[in-house]
């Protein structure tokens, strides 16, 4: 990860970050509400999230940024980003082109749904 980053300070302090300097980044359809993935930023991923207009995320498997569509072709143009109320949760609303699952489902949430017991 970059230690260096441009992401604006003012944002920079007030993020709460993970002990591996991360945020979970959701990402959101922005037409529909679907939720389409779960991805990790730091603030270089951030600041190249707001800056680009393309998701950008840090891969922990490879150590390296990646930008959703750049292998894939399956883009994410963002459309608006937002923290939650602890800051501790970045909300990526995209405009997602075809899957946004590496398994190559619209969605990573559709394959294993569980349903909660009846009372």
């Amino acid at each position: 990860m970059s230690q260096e980053s441009t992401l604006d300070p003012a944002v920079a302090a007030r993020l709460k970050r993970n002990p591996d300097g991360l945020l979970p980044a959701i990402a959101q359809q922005y037409d529909t509400g679907e939720v389409l993935m779960l991805g990790w930023m730091d603030d270089e991923a951030l600041h190249r999230t707001l800056t680009t207009g393309r998701a950008t995320y840090w891969s922990r498997s490879r150590g390296e940024y990646w930008v959703k569509g750049d292998t894939s072709g399956h883009v994410q143009r963002v459309k608006s980003v937002a923290l939650d109320c602890d800051a501790d949760t970045v909300l990526v609303q995209v405009d997602q082109t075809g899957a946004a699952c590496h398994t190559g489902s619209r969605t990573c949430f559709d394959a294993d749904v569980l349903l909660p017991r009846e009372r």
